[in-house]
C-alpha cells in the first residue's frame, strides 16, 4: 500500500469515528428575554437540555426554568435555575409534548433541546452540584 492509499485510509477511519461520535439532533432552540412560557416540542427519550444565560447587570439577574407537560399543563420540576452568568445540561429519560416555563429578570437566556443516542446517554455523566 503506498503513502497517499494509507493517508486516504486513515482519513476515512477518522472521519467514520468522528460522525458517529455524536449523533445530536436539534429538537427546538428557544431565544428570548424576561418570563415567556416556549412553544410546545415534542420528544422521544432520551434528550438534553442545554441553557445558557447572559446579562449586563450580572448583580441583578435571576433565572429560573420549569418543564411542563404540554398536553395536561402539570408541573413536571425545576430544570435551571441560576442568580449568575451561566450555563448547563440536563439529561432526561422521559419522552413526551413539553413546554418550558421561563422566568427571567434581566437576562437573555438560550434553551436548546437535543435527542440523543442511548449510547451518547450512557456516556453522560452529570457534575455533582
Amino acid at each position: 500500500m503506498n503513502f497517499h492509499n494509507l493517508r486516504l485510509l486513515v482519513f476515512l477511519a477518522l472521519w467514520c469515528i468522528a460522525s458517529s461520535a455524536s449523533s445530536k439532533e436539534l429538537i427546538r432552540k428557544f431565544k428570548g428575554s424576561g418570563n415567556k412560557t416556549t412553544g410546545e416540542f415534542e420528544v422521544t427519550a432520551p434528550w438534553i437540555l442545554d441553557w445558557r444565560v447572559t446579562a449586563e447587570f450580572q448583580g441583578s439577574m435571576g433565572l429560573h426554568v420549569d418543564l411542563v407537560d404540554s398536553l395536561s399543563g402539570e408541573y413536571l420540576g425545576k430544570v435551571a435555575s441560576t442568580k449568575w452568568v451561566s450555563n448547563g445540561v440536563r439529561l432526561f429519560s422521559e419522552s413526551g409534548r413539553f413546554r418550558f416555563e421561563v422566568k427571567a429578570s434581566f437576562a437573555e437566556w438560550t434553551l436548546i433541546v437535543e435527542k440523543l443516542s442511548r449510547q451518547e446517554a450512557e456516556t453522560y455523566t452529570p457534575k455533582n452540584q
